[in-house]
């Protein structure tokens, strides 16, 4: 999950609950005690220890020693650990981000358990979502942090140009850019912000697809990529015709939605988190599904950006009791996802929590949506596409191709210098 800015979520209950919870037990005290890695203490760690607690209701002496782990630290220990031969540094459980984790599982399979004796019914998570940590048909990961794409826009920006939330709704980028040439014109603003150097409306495009910019064997796939041509086509097309306001950095993209100069936001929906800390703008947004590409037959309104999945690791000296831990917290308790939504902000990627109370419940902020359960229902319509270890790099190469001919490079050396850098890359 992305620079969440959780503040608006939290209560002043979670602050006391934490340090209630945060009884640290050494593994070696109890056999009922698995050791953690993960980061965030008021969204992962807090969503953990939840469990944690739920979990020991029933399971009498059962606790989790959290070792608070920066995502950044968690690859960087594993690899040592890899590099070194020795996996005895690990911990039970570790969380890590569903973009990175193919990159470790192809280069390190024996750091992980596989999952296929687990008690979880996989189909109550979307096919994306477990997808990231699955190898073939073997699953290496419980699914936890949702990040299913949405798009948030500024309703009375819209009304003021003669637009609606349904105007906007499963739409194509072409009728999008139309809206948005026109809410330039009527209003002076931008109906979309993105980040010049991050590269994540691009990757959300063509995902949206079911495709990517490597091809089935892994090697880059840029030129000669119809469906990549295509997005950026069409992204390049709204950054010139002043539908997206190109920014800079990821302060600036943010300014643009706090300051009122974006109309709106496609992105992953923990920028829920973000929008809902201007108070000031309470009840003027609304959320719909992002525009499809056109042109393109496997096309859906749905992408996915972000998110996380919980590891058991091979060091796990209780690889049932972990097992059975995950599968009846994470793995398959609505009452689980209903605790933590409000105490975190951390949004259920368990399909039956959609159908909660707690998910349906309106949401003041964005005009009374059922934001929660909508989110959850747009995360079981997202297509699988090509996983790639260097989903990073591939987002940086096609992002500086888009700079570079918005700046008058033309398209063609433009993608074939972001194919070779890629592929170089790909090579270290």
């Amino acid at each position: 999950m992305k620079k969440k800015v959780l503040t608006v979520l939290l209560t002043g209950a979670m602050v006391a609950s934490m340090a209630a919870g945060a009884t640290v037990v050494s593994a070696e005290e109890s056999d009922n005690t698995l050791t953690v890695w993960a980061w965030d203490q008021n969204f992962n760690i807090k969503s953990m220890q939840i469990a944690a607690d739920q979990y020991a209701a029933d399971h009498e002496g059962f606790s989790v020693d959290i070792i608070e782990t920066s995502s950044d630290d968690c690859q960087t220990k594993l690899t040592t650990a890899a590099n070194a031969g020795d996996y005895s540094t690990l911990p039970d459980i570790v969380l890590m981000q569903d973009n990175s984790y193919q990159k470790f599982l192809k280069a390190y399979p024996d750091a992980f358990t596989d999952l296929k004796d687990m008690d979880i019914n996989w189909d109550d998570f979307g096919a994306l979502k477990q997808s990231y940590s699955m190898v073939d048909d073997t699953h290496y990961g419980v699914p936890f942090d949702n990040g299913a794409v949405i798009a948030c826009y500024r309703t009375d920006i819209l009304e003021e140009a003669g637009y609606t939330l349904d105007d906007l709704t499963d739409i194509t980028w072409s009728r999008f850019e139309e809206i948005g040439k026109d809410v330039h014109e009527k209003t002076g603003k931008y109906l979309l912000t993105s980040e010049a150097t991050g590269g994540d409306t691009l990757m959300m495009m063509i995902q949206s697809c079911g495709a990517n910019f490597v091809n089935e064997d892994g090697e880059a796939y840029i030129v000669g990529n119809e469906t990549a041509e295509k997005c950026i086509d069409l992204y390049t097309e709204l950054v010139q015709n002043d539908v997206v306001k190109l920014v800079n950095n990821w302060d600036e993209y943010i300014s643009t939605i706090t300051s009122g100069e974006a109309a709106g936001i496609v992105n992953g929906n923990w920028i829920t988190a973000t929008l809902m800390s201007t108070e000031d703008q309470k009840g003027l947004w609304g959320i719909t599904t992002m525009p499809k590409v056109d042109g393109v037959d496997t096309a859906t309104n749905y992408a996915n950006n972000g998110g996380s999945s919980w590891y058991i690791t091979s060091n796990c000296k209780n690889v049932e009791l972990a097992e059975d831990f995950l599968a009846s917290t994470f793995g398959s308790s609505t009452d689980f996802y209903d605790a933590i939504l409000p105490e975190t902000g951390a949004i259920s990627c368990y399909l039956p929590a959609g159908e909660s109370d707690v998910y349906n419940e309106p949401n003041e902020f964005f005009g009374g949506q059922s934001i929660f359960s909508t989110i959850v229902e747009y995360s079981s319509h997202i297509p699988e596409f090509t996983k790639t270890p260097y989903h990073y790099e591939a987002r940086e190469c096609v992002n500086t191709a888009v700079v570079n001919i918005v700046n008058g490079t033309s398209k063609e050396d433009a993608l074939q210098e972001a194919q070779d850098t890629l592929a170089f890359k790909m090579t270290e």
